[in-house]
């Protein structure tokens, strides 16, 4: 989402200004500028902060009994696509089981789906597939980046379940790309897609939708899709000022701020963070600036399959009231709160997402069947 890659803007410039800071303070000291040794301590101290500050943010955060982990099936398959990209498809519980197919949002890639492949494959066939540019799929070489793209990715990858119906699962920008899906095919809805689980999205340009939407729409043309254009002509920096921003705790803090409610665990604050980081900024940014030319209202109301939209009480980059939207436009669309829960709520709640996809799911792919 684009408040996420403000916020790692913002780190970044954050921890230019400290590193630089404690430099310029040892350099003062060391001159004889700064006579007390007060300022050397200071100096030491800001030091060792700006490369071990994520020890104590971290440790501050109680300890959960399941800390998600990066595992990946060996069960998988390549999708080469007629841009030049190559989509990782992952495949999760037994093959004969009913399908969800889950796309995750932009920043992370499939290792998001932790809880979810988890708790879910006792009952389904689980599917997941990295956004090409992201994890283990390759970037296109037209650097195409929309949404409509990644819809018809979409559609590749539910070729690949077979015949029988299935349910599309979108976290973020993947509850946008399913949008964009069910423009593009509507031919699929309630044929082969049984219904649909939106969760955290929006139906429209995110900024109009997040926190301090109105300053940052007014921001959007004279200064955020510059930064944008910046971060690609500066990826390598910013992603080695991204790595420096983890280790000094800012980071860690920015994705507290953006995805959680402060309930959640040491080691789910300190996963989410770490896959958001593994993108090149540059990829980011372009998918950045797509997204902020989206735009799906008007397909709403078209919608013809079950459609459960998610929300996290506290999602500050799609507030509530535009996953409210997508429920009250879609036909047949309910919505189910996540609370406590933010932007992130299917890591912190994952035992209550997983019981709401569950049930949805089930009614569904019976009522199909």
């Amino acid at each position: 989402m684009p408040l996420d890659f403000l916020l790692r803007w913002l780190s970044s410039l954050l921890t230019i200004a400290f590193l630089g800071s404690a430099g310029y303070i040892l350099y003062q000291w060391y001159e004889g500028e700064l006579v007390s040794d007060r300022w050397l301590i200071l100096g030491v101290v800001m030091l060792l902060w700006s490369f071990l500050g994520f020890l104590p943010i971290l440790l501050l955060r109680r300890a959960g009994r399941d800390e998600p982990k990066p595992i990946r099936s060996n069960r998988t398959q390549q999708l080469v696509r007629p841009d030049g990209s190559e989509i990782h498809v992952e495949f999760y519980g037994p093959d004969q089981a009913p399908t969800l197919i889950l796309t995750h949002g932009w920043g992370p890639d499939s290792l998001v789906w932790y809880y979810a492949k988890k708790q879910l494959t006792d009952q389904f066939r689980v599917i997941v597939w990295d956004l090409p540019g992201l994890g283990k799929s390759k970037k296109p070489k037209n650097r195409d980046y929309s949404l409509e793209k990644y819809a018809r990715d979409l559609e590749a990858v539910l070729n690949l379940a077979g015949d029988q119906p299935v349910v599309l699962l979108g976290h973020s920008m993947g509850g946008m790309i399913l949008l964009t899906f069910c423009r593009l095919f509507p031919q699929h809805l309630r044929r082969r897609v049984a219904g649909l689980i939106v969760v955290d999205a929006t139906y429209t340009n995110p900024l109009r939708t997040t926190i301090l939407s109105k300053l940052l729409l007014a921001l959007q043309k004279p200064l955020l899709e510059p930064l944008l254009y910046l971060a690609i002509a500066l990826s390598p920096l910013l992603w080695v000022t991204s790595w420096l921003s983890y280790l000094n705790g800012f980071t860690l803090l920015t994705t507290e701020i953006s995805g959680f409610t402060g309930r959640e665990t040491r080691g789910q604050l300190n996963f989410s963070t770490l896959i958001g980081l593994k993108a090149a900024p540059g990829i980011l940014a372009r998918g950045t600036l797509a997204m902020l030319r989206f735009h799906e209202a008007e397909t709403l109301p078209q919608i013809s399959a079950p459609t459960l939209v998610v929300v996290g009480e506290s999602d500050i980059a799609t507030r509530p009231f535009a996953n409210q939207r997508i429920s009250q436009d879609v036909p047949q669309a309910k919505l189910a709160v996540l609370s406590p829960g933010g932007h992130m709520g299917l890591m912190e709640r994952n035992q209550q997402f997983a019981e709401v996809v569950r049930s949805f799911s089930a009614t569904c792919l019976e009522l199909r069947r």
